[in-house]
């Protein structure tokens, strides 16, 4: 049983996720599906707690690019994770810093972005963190960010300068790494350019929203402050303006990010802070994502990069699918039930029975509400109409008061105007017997004429009588006197009546002139009254009309009004019974919520006693496990069995692990009586590693001495003994409150120091101990690295002070090339330090690393021949990309370095593979790092071949002045040239040949496979397969070296 759980765990470890996919070594973006799959894990967990766990063991301070491809996908499950991931990742801000704070102290490209990528990172967890409802990926309404700003100007203002620092890191990055871009002269289509450019998606959709927002609170900061308080905010957001847009258009112009995502577009100036208007004119920038789905693959090992050469002949294993991962309790026990159990899904069935109910109780309540809502506003409507039929009717009101005085006063000038024309009619009459009086007195004054005249003619009658008779002259005198006296008497009497008639006369035209100007002025008004009456009268008859329409529309309205009360009513009445039935059927839900509620609680009892039938089935089997383990103490069989004190240190050590994770899970059980997972999880590793435990414990006591054989024999049945009793107590209810693993933990830390006291003094590998040729020669290694980088940026320095234009550019790639290939021999160079201790401690026994390389000389003879010839091909290639940078060199020289280089760690990576287990996680890495030097190595002949075809001048062949006969002797001198060539090119491949024959004699390789000292075949015996057969000394076959990597040809018609 505990072999099959160490196979089932070391498979567990062995298998990779999405997270070990998207997350690796290898210079190439971040996979969308897997980051897909990362960020829809979080929201099933609810959280990134599995995401952290993985995390935290990769060795992020060990590989830059590693450390770059974390970053980045921290950055999509910060933007796109459950809510929770922000919390989930807050808690560890310490560990993110650190690594920023490592890679910022180192000079290497990669670290230099992480460092910047990590202090993003930072920024934006405590953003986020300050404030709470702004989202990590920045998607909020203008109302919510007015909401976080508030109306305290202070608030804005520190909100304003959070925003500015945001933005500059997000800015800084994206500089970053275009700037590297143009200095490795990379292009956006190789896996390399694409690496460090894939994150700047994530920076462009932060950094439109960063924009947006600093607009809208730099607006509402020059609503309330005076501009010259501003002027610095106004300054600082003119330059990241300008960068912006720089980043953009950049970013635009790469064909990388044509296909992936669509950037918009700023104004061609910023906004204007201090005209209020410009706010209308604003447009907030928005990112589009391109649904392109990358295309999925059957096999995840095609994620991994080929190797350039084949470094050895043995064939490696094909990797299969990896299955899905099970339940250790369940690949252990087996599945209740035959895989399932009843309950549960009774259980299952009624939690998706309540949670239907409470959908359909809301679904009710939310119609409920709806209902009422809309009679709540039809009722309003219809409040509103009655209260504007009531309006209308009110103005109804007062216009028809007003028809009412205007009709009362049109009858008062009615009856003034009658009164008028009574006056007119006596004034008339007035006039007639006026003008009567006028004419008898015009007759009077004609009969007064007359009688005048004929007084006249009496006069002269007399005179003629007095002078006809003069004999009564003084009677005639005395008539004479008389009549003189009588007429005179009557002319004053006529002239005075004649004064009065005249008198009179004008009294009367003026009277009679003023009557007849009050009858014109009377008779005009009369005619205006007419008219006027007319007009009134018609008016009267329209208002009339209006009226009467009036009244028929307030009794329309009246009648329409009460079929509205009437309505609603009806609808009141309605409302009312729906409510009644609502709440009947919300009493008949919670009625059935408070029988589901009872019927959850009695399947909660039953999950507690289930959960510690499980427990106890657990700690029953576990107590079988570690009996059987204190059973193979006496069994005569075992006492043939040896092991290591090593082994056994690291088994107490994992033990001493696992009693913290039983403590903590007997914790969280006696919290959470419902939930026995993680204390079953921590009890089955505790009794296997404590069976582990026992069992080595007795292996190893019988290689030591008697004394520590007896005390470590006696401290592994104690240690049995009180892990028995421990797990009788969990096994009880009474005594599982009490219960504790500290007797157990004495007890593993005394088999753990006499284990420290039984390690051989020779494993204690101390500084003054590190004499030995391996340890040297890896050292000596990587010190000829390290001086070949340094060697390299001085050329680079130099180069780029003496050289410019076509030539500095060739140095530069050829330099970079050189750099990134020592890099990796250099992680190589690591990689295999690593492997060899591990082989080295796995395989020793209780031996010491002395007698472990002597016993296995022909192994170590080949780890210190591969660690030569590394460090030698990095000395000779700094020499020759020396040559090649000052033109003294060839270009040849330093392509055959590259594939001596590429041979000498094919050389290492063999060596160190033949003693290393097959499923060992360093013996991965020591691969991959070979697959990344191989892939350097291509580089450098890419790099070296393409400078040299930029370099060299090609001469024009013009034959057009040749006769036919020159022509001919033209090509017979090239083909002896050919054949010159061709024969010298064979010698040379045979001397070739020879030299390698030679040198496989020197090295020590037999023609036989050797075996070692343990049993098995050394595979040094043939190193690589490119050694020539003795019966066939020409190599007409170049060896298997690194080869230039496939490139797509250019399209000639582009």
């Amino acid at each position: 049983m505990s072999k099959h759980m160490d196979t089932l765990l070391k498979g567990r470890d062995d298998k990779l996720s999405s997270i070990s996919k998207a997350i690796n070594s290898a210079e190439t973006p971040v996979k969308e599906k897997h980051a897909r799959r990362i960020i829809l894990g979080t929201h099933r967990e609810k959280g990134a707690y599995t995401f952290w766990s993985y995390a935290l063991g990769f060795p992020l301070a060990g590989n830059s690019i590693l450390s770059w491809k974390f970053c980045h996908v921290l950055h999509k499950v910060l933007r796109d994770g459950h809510r929770n991931v922000l919390q989930d990742c807050m808690r560890h801000h310490s560990s993110l810093v650190e690594v920023g704070q490592v890679w910022g102290n180192l000079h290497d490209k990669y670290g230099q972005l992480v460092y910047i990528y990590s202090k993003l990172l930072c920024t934006k967890l405590e953003f986020h963190v300050k404030h709470a409802d702004i989202p990590p990926n920045l998607e909020v309404t203008d109302e919510v960010l007015e909401r976080t700003a508030g109306t305290d100007i202070n608030n804005v203002f520190q909100l304003t300068v959070e925003v500015f620092d945001y933005m500059d890191t997000e800015l800084r990055l994206a500089e970053t790494v275009i700037r590297q871009l143009n200095t490795s002269i990379a292009i956006s289509t190789l896996t390399s350019g694409q690496c460090r450019l894939s994150p700047l998606i994530q920076v462009i959709q932060d950094s439109s929203h960063l924009y947006h927002f600093t607009v809208k609170l730099l607006f509402k900061l020059h609503a309330c402050l005076p501009a010259d308080t501003l002027q610095g905010h106004r300054e600082r957001f003119h330059d990241q303006f300008h960068s912006l847009k720089t980043f953009f258009n950049k970013a635009r112009d790469m064909m990388y990010f044509k296909r992936l995502i669509q950037i918009p577009k700023l104004p061609d100036s910023p906004p204007n802070f201090l005209h209020a208007a410009s706010l209308a004119k604003h447009v907030k920038p928005v990112v589009v994502m391109a649904n392109e789905e990358e295309p999925e693959q059957q096999d995840d090992d095609d994620d991994d990069p080929e190797p350039l050469i084949e470094v050895s002949e043995v064939s490696t294993p094909i990797l299969q699918a990896q299955p899905q991962q099970l339940d250790i309790f369940d690949q252990t026990f087996g599945p209740a039930n035959g895989g399932f159990d009843e309950r549960d899904l009774q259980i299952e069935s009624l939690k998706r029975d309540l949670e239907l109910l409470r959908a359909e109780l809301e679904r009710v309540r939310a119609e409920a509400q709806r209902y009422i809502t809309q009679l709540k506003s039809q009722i309003n409507s219809l409040e509103a109409e009655l209260e504007e039929q009531r309006a209308q009717k009110q103005h109804a009101l007062v216009e028809n008061e007003q028809l009412r005085m205007e009709l009362e006063a049109t009858r008062r000038r009615n009856a003034e105007h009658e009164g008028l024309q009574t006056t007119f009619i006596e004034a008339d009459k007035k006039a007639q017997a006026t003008e009567q009086r006028y004419n008898k007195l015009k007759e009077k004054h004609t009969e007064l004429v007359a009688s005048h005249a004929e007084l006249l003619r009496k006069s002269a009658d007399t005179v003629r009588m007095l002078s006809a008779t003069q004999q009564t002259q003084e009677e005639v005198e005395r008539t004479k006197h008389q009549l003189s006296f009588e007429i005179d008497r009557i002319k004053q009497d006529s002239d005075m009546k004649l004064e009065e008639q005249k008198f009179e006369v004008e009294k009367l035209r003026r009277d009679l002139e003023e009557k007849m100007a009050e009858a014109m002025r009377i008779k005009a008004t009369l005619q205006s009254s007419e008219m006027t009456s007319e007009h009134m009268n018609s008016s009267m008859t329209a208002l009339q009309a209006e009226k009467e329409r009036l009244m028929r529309s307030v009794s329309e309205k009246e009648a329409e009004l009460s079929s509205l009360r009437q309505a609603a009513q009806v609808q009141q009445s309605s409302l009312q019974q729906e409510r009644e039935r609502s709440s009947r059927e919300l009493g008949d839900l919670q009625g059935k919520l408070q029988e589901k509620s009872s019927q959850e609680e009695q399947l909660k009892q039953k999950l507690l006693e289930e959960q510690f039938a499980l427990l106890q089935g657990t700690i029953t089997e576990a107590e079988n496990i570690i009996q059987d383990a204190v059973d193979k103490l006496d069994d005569p069989l075992h006492i043939r069995c040896t092991s290591s004190p090593d082994y056994l240190i690291s088994r107490a050590e994992a033990t001493l692990g696992s009693i913290d994770k039983v403590k903590k899970g007997h914790a969280g059980y006696l919290s959470n009586m419902g939930d026995a997972g993680a204390l079953l999880r921590a009890l089955t590793q505790f009794s296997h590693l404590t069976a582990d435990t026992i069992v080595n414990g007795s292996a190893t006591a019988h290689m030591a001495p008697t004394d520590h054989a007896d005390r470590l024999t006696e401290n592994c049945r104690g240690c049995a003994t009180e892990s028995l009793q421990y797990l009788k107590e969990l096994k009880s209810k009474t005594t599982l409150p009490r219960a504790d693993p500290a007797a157990i933990r004495i007890i593993i830390q005394k088999i753990l120091n006499l284990g420290q006291e039984l390690r051989p003094k020779g494993m204690d590998v101390r500084q003054d101990e590190l004499g030995d040729l391996v340890d040297k020669e890896m050292a000596a290694t990587s010190a000829a690295i390290e001086e070949a980088v340094r060697r390299i940026d001085e050329m680079m320095n130099q180069a780029r002070k003496d050289t410019s234009g076509v030539k500095l550019e060739v140095n530069e790639r050829i330099l970079f090339s050189c750099t990134d290939l020592m890099k990796a021999i250099r992680m190589l160079i690591i990689a295999s330090t690593d492997l060899q201790k591990e082989i080295v401690e796995g395989g020793r026994g209780a031996a010491s690393i002395k007698e472990f390389y002597a016993r296995n000389s022909r192994w170590t003879e080949g780890l210190i021949s591969a660690a030569k010839a590394v460090g030698w091909g990095a000395t000779e290639m700094v020499e020759s990309a020396d040559k090649v940078v000052l033109h003294t060199g060839k270009y040849e020289e330093l392509i055959v370095c590259s594939h001596e280089i590429a041979a000498s760690t094919a050389q290492l990576v063999a060596a160190s593979k033949v003693k290393a287990e097959r499923g060992s996680k360093r013996l991965t890495v020591l691969q991959q790092a070979s697959r990344q030097v191989n892939e350097m190595a291509a580089n450098v002949v890419a790099s070296t071949r393409t400078g040299q075809e930029n370099l060299e001048e090609k001469e024009t062949m013009d034959f057009s002045g040749l006769s036919l006969i020159k022509l001919r002797k033209e090509e017979m001198e090239s083909q002896v040239k050919v054949l010159e060539l061709e024969s010298q090119l064979g010698n040379e491949r045979l001397r070739l040949g020879e030299l390698r024959k030679k040198h496989y004699d020197l090295a020590g390789v037999p023609s036989e496979p050797v075996s070692e000292g343990n049993g098995e075949t050394s595979s040094l015996a043939h190193p690589m397969s490119m050694s020539p057969k003795p019966s066939k000394p020409t190599l007409m076959k170049k060896p298997m070296l690194a080869q230039k990597p496939n490139i797509l040809p250019k399209n000639p018609f582009k």
